[in-house]
């Protein structure tokens, strides 16, 4: 079992920026790879990005591609989601997770955080 905390969200303004962080406990975190997706409300959740488990592979969402950094510290067991240039749309509850592969695929993810909330205001 992996267990996964998210933290770093909160209220922004647009354009501003967040860094996400997802704390790993249990099984060896660098044994895994890592993604972060969302969800708005009403909306199902979404790909935002995915590290390969040594930090080499990086995916993006499209709609985050150019404002979204996604790194990971195996020595801290921590993963980190950058967003700059924040817009509204990026409203949603943050989730990451943890599978043996980096991939976009929802259900490819074994392990799951309980998210964290993302507010951009305009």
């Amino acid at each position: 079992q992996v267990q996964l905390v998210e933290s770093g969200g909160g209220l922004v303004q647009a354009g501003g920026s967040l860094r996400l962080s997802c704390a790993a406990s249990g099984r060896t975190f660098s044994n895994y790879a890592m993604g972060w997706f969302r969800q708005a409300a009403g909306q199902e959740r979404e790909f935002v990005a995915a590290i390969s488990r040594s930090g080499i592979t990086t995916l993006y969402a499209d709609s985050v591609k150019s404002r979204a950094t996604i790194s990971r510290d195996n020595a801290k067991n921590t993963g980190y989601l950058q967003m700059n240039s924040l817009k509204p749309e990026d409203t949603a509850v943050y989730f990451c997770a943890a599978g043996p592969v980096a991939q976009r695929i929802i259900n490819r993810y074994d392990y799951w955080g309980q998210g964290t909330q993302v507010t951009v205001s305009s």
